[in-house]
């Protein structure tokens, strides 16, 4: 096959990819010809979902934000409105592992910011100190960091800010079902921007949040996390790769099995890739965005751009495992009424968080069946990685045999591995991205688009794979 006249190239099929191929193919004319090499051969990157036997599991998300429009927006234009279903409302709210039992997070508490001071002076998850010392925040002066020095960890934050008993026992467990990062390493300006702007907009995180909830007054604020603005689908999240790439391939989109393992410009300023299973229309491209893993982008890169190359790899990755667990309703005691429970460090428990999915979302288990997922691993316990699929699963039995009263075999029982797959957001990550986009920037035609960026949320990925797209069109 000979390569087309006008050529854009896309290395990975995740939904980064997906969502650039998409941009491409909707802004090129005709003529022009849309690649996308994914070396596995399937879509959907880390989404998956498994059926069977009236269980539905998810491989790793299970939702997204709702409140950012793009997961949503994309969804809806694929036809796929009626899948879209929110968490069930008497699961909408986050429980706390403390003092042998699960306690709902503060009303109003929204990870780190303390909306109502009834809910911190009621909750049972903090001592009469610790509440005082929350309740405290809003007299802590702002932070007035050097120039070049406005970053700080999220730990760093949060105790200055709030104590070391709220950042123990709420913020650490709350921010770890989300990030799976080391808090002392975790960068706030990248990963939790909009706090720090409370803190320097409006001198504290009661006023900011107080602020924002009147810009939203209407909204419906549960404990924890806003669970009621999450959706997910009902056939479950791979649907949405899924039917992109069916919709990708009816406008003309090629998919290939191969990968990429450097590309260099050639001298009719087109780009060059060398690789596997790349035939002559995949190999020659005017534009090309990269979609996959940092490290694997700076493998691709290290001819072309070496300083580039380094900060990409600099982006550092963590490793988690899900283990899938189901149930009979009636080998679990505990009333499962959350989205889920997360649980604090200093707790000195093995695993990160349990997800309750048949609380949170229906059809997820048989009749008279419960589902849950438990998380384990991350930056803070690399180790676990190196267990084999039955010592996790005995883990997760045993932790949620304790956690939550289940007992007996489950009914079903799944691992999986996600090796060295989310991009961890050390302080200075803003900067690092900041040079890597003005490095990229002198390479018209390329652009780069993935979690390692601008954020790890589903709305996020699919936001960085479209800009990408523009960027890359907008400099040839």
């Amino acid at each position: 096959m000979s390569a087309p006249r006008s050529h854009s190239l896309v290395i990975g099929a995740g939904l980064a990819g997906l969502a650039a191929a998409d941009v491409l193919a909707s802004e090129l004319g005709g003529g022009r010809q849309v690649t996308v090499i994914e070396p596995s051969g399937r879509v959907g990157g880390v989404l998956g979902t498994v059926h069977g036997d009236g269980w539905l599991v998810e491989r790793s998300a299970d939702c997204f934000l709702a409140a950012r429009p793009e997961a949503v927006t994309l969804a809806r234009r694929l036809g796929l409105d009626s899948e879209l279903i929110g968490v069930e409302p008497r699961a909408r709210r986050a429980l706390v592992w403390h003092a042998g039992r699960g306690v709902p997070a503060p009303a109003g508490f929204r990870l780190m910011a303390p909306g109502r001071a009834t809910g911190i002076l009621t909750t049972s998850l903090l001592s009469p100190l610790g509440r005082a010392r929350l309740l405290w925040e809003r007299f802590v002066p702002a932070r007035r960091p050097a120039s070049g020095d406005e970053d700080e960890s999220l730990e760093s934050f949060a105790t200055r800010r709030l104590g070391r008993e709220a950042f123990d026992r709420l913020v650490q467990p709350l921010a770890s079902g989300i990030w799976t990062a080391d808090p002392a390493r975790l960068s706030m300006a990248a990963a939790c921007g909009d706090f720090l702007a409370m803190e320097r907009d409006a001198g504290s995180l009661w006023a900011g949040e107080r602020a924002r909830l009147r810009r939203q007054a209407g909204v419906s604020e549960s404990s924890g996390a806003r669970y009621g603005q999450f959706v997910t689908l009902a056939s479950g999240m791979e649907t949405l790769p899924r039917r992109l790439a069916d919709d990708l391939r009816s406008r003309g989109v090629r998919f290939v099995t191969g990968s990429v393992s450097s590309l260099e410009r050639t001298n009719d300023d087109r780009w060059q890739m060398a690789g596997t299973g790349l035939d002559a229309a995949a190999a020659t491209a005017d534009t090309v965005v990269i979609a996959a893993p940092a490290p694997v982008a700076s493998g691709m890169l290290d001819r072309l751009d070496r300083l580039l190359a380094d900060d990409l790899s600099a982006i550092d990755y963590a490793g988690s495992c899900i283990v899938s667990l189901g149930f009979a309703r009636d080998q679990v005691s505990h009333p499962l009424d959350a989205a889920g429970m997360v649980i604090p460090r200093v707790a000195g428990r093995r695993i990160l968080a349990v997800s309750f999915s048949s609380s949170k979302f229906p059809g997820r288990a048989p009749p008279g069946c419960v589902l849950m997922r438990v998380f384990v691993g991350g930056a803070l316990d690399r180790e676990v990685m190196e267990l084999d699929d039955d010592a996790l699963v005995e883990l997760a039995l045993g932790e949620v045999g304790y956690l939550l009263g289940a007992r007996g075999e489950p009914k079903l029982a799944s691992v999986e591995r996600w090796n060295q797959a989310m991009p961890q957001y050390h302080v200075g990550h803003l900067a690092r991205v900041a040079r890597i986009e003005a490095a990229v920037s002198r390479h018209p035609g390329l652009a780069v688009a993935g979690a390692a960026y601008t954020g790890v949320g589903i709305p996020q990925v699919i936001a960085s794979g479209q800009v990408a797209a523009r960027r890359c069109l907008g400099s040839v």
